[in-house]
């Protein structure tokens, strides 16, 4: 993969071997995607202060993430249906994350199952839940991850209305896909995909087939899933969660600072500001656009996490000296799965940890600690 040297690299491979419907599932936003653009622009408008003859020989891209060693301060976010971009595409990008020496965060709407996962890597992984109305089968759920040995619950919390994302209704996306001329055709063009989708472990939701009534006829899962977004989901429901979840829990999706201030009295050890990669409220602001002023008001209280818009480790810099700790990707990696599968995802983590450490070189610092507004042109 010498000819990649960017994310963009990757996302142009990723487009050319998945099947137009689960690129454009990955690759696009809700509505008029303004906030996708957002996320994008607004990293970028951010400059750094160039300094010169600073030691920097001993650079160090080491942390800490809830208290846990890791190799940068990077987390692959949640992404549902890995698997339909490539072939068990969860366990993939999940050995690539711990060969990295960083977390993984699986999603509730993996195609692997939680004990798929568990079952072929050799340490504990990250889960992301949504809350549905089945209060019965999300206790069931939280019990499989602490059976996983999960280190961390991700609880997502910008979804009880799903924003429309218009490609994927225009793509006629479905898991599985449903058959029609143009995806037949799509789908000869790309022989390797289909083939590592077919000899993957699953083609449908692994979480939810065969845990619940009917689950294994997919008409029905795919009918219970769309009734199951829970408009009723409040503060209360995340002591609920924390009543049977014994472990680290992260709240994913804080955009207000108002939000921010209960998240830090909730018992969470951490927050991660993120506008779901532009896929909910569009008009929303960028995530980096509310990080300082989050940080400022709760990032003494609770770890401070960020996720919007990363596809480059000058981007990973510009959060970390806004005052994330730790930032999530979440197409980026994504890209590299579609691309070439776990080496893809390993190409996505280095091309960013390398520019990290040159923009950090440039910008006079050696450590994570050091980052912060100071690096940053005004």
């Amino acid at each position: 993969m010498k000819h990649i040297t960017c994310i963009e690299d990757l996302r142009a491979l990723h487009k050319r071997r998945v099947p137009k419907a689960f690129f454009d599932y990955a690759d696009r936003g809700s509505y008029a995607e303004e906030t996708l653009r957002a996320n994008r622009d607004d990293l970028q408008e951010i400059k750094f202060r160039q300094r010169i003859l600073v030691d920097v020989s001993k650079r160090d891209l080491s942390t800490t993430i809830l208290g846990e060693p890791a190799a940068l301060p990077l987390i692959l976010a949640p992404v549902g249906l890995l698997g339909m971009q490539h072939g068990d595409g969860e366990i993939h990008a999940c050995r690539a994350a711990q060969a990295a020496g960083i977390p993984f965060t699986q999603s509730t709407m993996s195609i692997c199952s939680i004990e798929d996962i568990a079952a072929s890597v050799e340490k504990p992984f990250w889960f992301q839940l949504y809350v549905m109305k089945d209060r019965g089968f999300i206790k069931a759920l939280i019990e499989r991850a602490i059976a996983a040995r999960c280190s961390a619950l991700v609880l997502t919390v910008d979804l009880q209305v799903i924003g429309q994302r218009h490609q994927d209704i225009k793509n006629g996306m479905t898991v599985p896909p449903e058959w029609s001329l143009s995806k037949l055709i799509d789908f000869a063009t790309k022989p390797s995909w289909v083939s590592g989708v077919l000899r993957g472990k699953r083609r449908t939701f692994g979480n939810l087939m065969g845990h619940l009534k009917g689950s294994d006829d997919i008409t029905a899962l795919s009918s219970w899933i769309n009734t199951q977004f829970d408009t009723t989901l409040n503060w209360k429901d995340v002591d609920w969660i924390r009543s049977i979840w014994p472990g680290k829990l992260i709240l994913k999706g804080i955009l207000d600072v108002e939000d921010a201030e209960i998240a830090a009295k909730s018992g969470a050890q951490a927050l991660v500001v993120s506008n779901h990669g532009g896929r909910q409220l569009d008009g929303a602001p960028s995530s980096i656009e509310v990080l300082p002023e989050i940080v400022d008001t709760v990032g003494g209280q609770m770890e401070v996490m960020f996720d919007g818009g990363i596809r480059s480790g000058q981007d990973l810099m510009r959060a970390l000296a806004l005052g994330a700790k730790s930032c999530m990707i979440g197409r980026a990696y994504a890209y590299g799965l579609g691309a070439a599968g776990q080496a893809g995802v390993e190409k996505a983590i280095s091309l960013i940890a390398k520019e990290l450490e040159t923009t950090m070189g440039l910008c006079g610092v050696n450590t994570i600690a050091e980052i912060d507004d100071r690096v940053i042109a005004v």
